[in-house]
């Protein structure tokens, strides 16, 4: 049985954005078609872009992600390069 895009919509939203993440509303916007979630906007670290893309596709009834997520901060880049950690 496929789920309503408006009700995966509004987990992804509500559960997954809101309270797991607790990310500031507005920030990702997200839309769904025929269980393709897409994601739009733009997160605090990059290393969240992962970790929200596979919380989404968790999602009960969801079909596939596509994400054009940016990012305020690289800090995967910071964690690779020990010299620019910062101390």
């Amino acid at each position: 049985m496929l789920r309503r895009d408006d009700a995966i919509r509004d987990e992804i939203v509500d559960d997954v954005l809101g309270r797991t993440l607790r990310m500031t509303p507005g920030g990702v916007a997200v839309t769904v078609r025929d269980g393709v979630v897409s994601l739009s906007g733009q997160v605090e670290d990059r290393s969240t872009i992962p970790v929200v893309e596979r919380l989404c596709q968790s999602v009960d009834g969801v079909v596939s992600v596509d994400q054009a997520l940016g990012y305020a901060i690289d800090d995967l880049s910071t964690a690779a390069d020990p010299d620019r950690a910062v101390h």
